[in-house]
């Protein structure tokens, strides 16, 4: 049964990234909003500052330090634009890099495509669906094979598209 507890975000361009990732789904985005001890778990197991495990969306002033130098974000403001889709020069070389880097990054072409093609509050409701738990309505990241509120395989849309790829990922990163 699916639940109807599930947390609703109003759409808000700080959540998402320059090049198309959608913040609500990153796993620093989800700590920055979990419980002490849940927070202190994925400190350890990141080998990452606690303090560092803060994000508040790509287009804020608070982001992770990873994204803190991101050059996307960077040339983007410059552009003028909100979105790498809306650049002239869609899809740089740049892009193209990042985008085959991970497996969070696979579905960045579509996200620019339907941004353009719906708008950005449409597409943003959709990523909320897409990122959701199909039993309790909780966001997961690309990497929570299972939801982690209540533990149903597959964790959201992406994870169930992409399964046999991050599960690859995940095993090398673990080696």
């Amino acid at each position: 049964m699916k639940s109807t507890k599930k947390k609703t975000l109003n759409p808000d361009k700080k959540l998402t990234a320059a090049c198309g990732l959608f913040c609500p789904a990153c796993i620093i985005f989800i700590a920055s909003r979990e419980t002490p001890e849940k927070r202190e778990k994925l400190s350890r197991r990141l080998n990452i500052p606690l303090e560092m495990l803060q994000c508040d969306g790509c287009h804020s002033d608070k982001r992770f330090f990873y994204c803190l130098t991101c050059k996307l974000i960077a040339c983007a403001n410059q552009r003028g634009v909100d979105f790498c889709g809306a650049c002239p020069d869609f899809p740089c070389n740049d892009l193209k890099e990042f985008q085959a880097a991970k497996p969070h990054r696979l579905e960045l072409w579509q996200a620019h495509k339907r941004i353009q093609e719906a708008g950005y509050e449409k597409w943003f409701a959709e990523m909320l669906e897409h990122y959701a738990c199909p039993s309790c309505g909780a966001l997961n990241s690309a990497y929570h094979i299972s939801c982690r509120e209540c533990s149903v395989t597959p964790g959201n849309a992406f994870v169930e598209a992409h399964k046999t790829i991050i599960s690859e990922h995940l095993a090398n990163r673990s080696k």
